[in-house]
């Protein structure tokens, strides 16, 4: 939501004091040198990226409209979710959850957390973990060992697409300058047309600047930082999956497991003891 409202503050705030000095708005649509600086800009990121990241690039960038942030609310669901899954083992036994694991979109436990359920890596990454502790056999420090690989890769393969959008938007200026070129080119082509044919052409050539700059620092460069922030987010919501795992798999009480976990949380979203106690208890304050 915010992105597409922060798309719209930035056109407006251009070509609205674009508009308010009294120039004319006609004079910035110029398809050719559209043209030039994005279609360089993409044939340059088939150069220098292969295909795996292409493919990963449009994957992170058809996901920038989604909200990846968690409230205090969905971390509470969270680990009011784990709390109860963990009492159930603790009562009837670690393969009383299996069902739960196996087939979570049905399971009255975890269900109760549509957000949690309908994050698909967030619930592959649980249920897997939760399978190989189900299996024995696996001391805790190689079952953290074995969680910390797995967000590794998670990050490792998502970064180059947000590095290759980086690049993508450092390279527009400079392809900005490009298009310019080309239209001084044509302007010189064009000096014995008159004053205003020439006048018309210079004119065409700043706007390749103009797009260039504006596209790299108003739109692509901030998408990028955008991209940045919601993987952050992302590996931190499974760190705080990670630690609730890890703990309750060294033995440590349900209530102790969720604590640790909740001491992962950011600031900002991170609910106090006594809120956490209170939602787990069914109250709310």
């Amino acid at each position: 939501m915010f992105v597409i409202v922060g798309i719209v503050v930035v056109t407006v705030s251009v070509v609205g004091g674009f508009m308010f000095a009294g120039g004319d708005v006609v004079l910035l649509i110029q398809p050719a040198e559209f043209i030039v600086i994005v279609g360089a800009a993409v044939g340059s990121s088939l150069i220098s990226s292969p295909v795996g990241v292409i493919k990963k690039m449009i994957k992170t960038l058809s996901g920038v409209f989604k909200s990846h942030s968690h409230s205090k609310e969905d971390y509470l669901e969270l680990l009011k979710a784990f709390n109860d899954l963990f009492l159930l083992a603790q009562r009837d036994g670690l393969l009383a959850i299996e069902k739960h694991v196996e087939t979570p979109a049905e399971s009255d436990i975890l269900s109760k957390n549509q957000k949690f359920i309908n994050n698909e890596l967030a619930i592959t990454f649980f249920c897997d973990t939760m399978k190989v502790m189900l299996s024995g056999g696996v001391p805790p420090h190689e079952l953290e060992n074995l969680i910390d690989a797995e967000i590794q890769t998670l990050e490792a393969e998502t970064k180059p697409a947000i590095n290759a959008i980086t690049k993508m938007g450092d390279a527009l200026p400079g392809l900005g300058i490009v298009a310019a070129v080309l239209g001084i080119i044509i302007t010189m082509g064009s000096i014995d047309e008159g004053a205003a044919v020439v006048g018309h052409h210079v004119a065409a050539a700043l706007v390749g600047t103009f797009l260039g700059v504006l596209l790299a620092y108003g739109f692509v460069g901030p998408l990028a930082t955008n991209l940045e922030v919601a993987l952050e987010e992302k590996m931190r919501y499974l760190e705080t999956i990670k630690t609730c795992l890890v703990a309750y798999a060294k033995g440590n009480p349900p209530i102790i497991a969720v604590e640790m976990a909740r001491r992962t949380i950011f600031s900002e979203e991170r609910p106090t003891f006594g809120e956490l106690e209170n939602y787990m208890r069914g109250k709310t304050e």
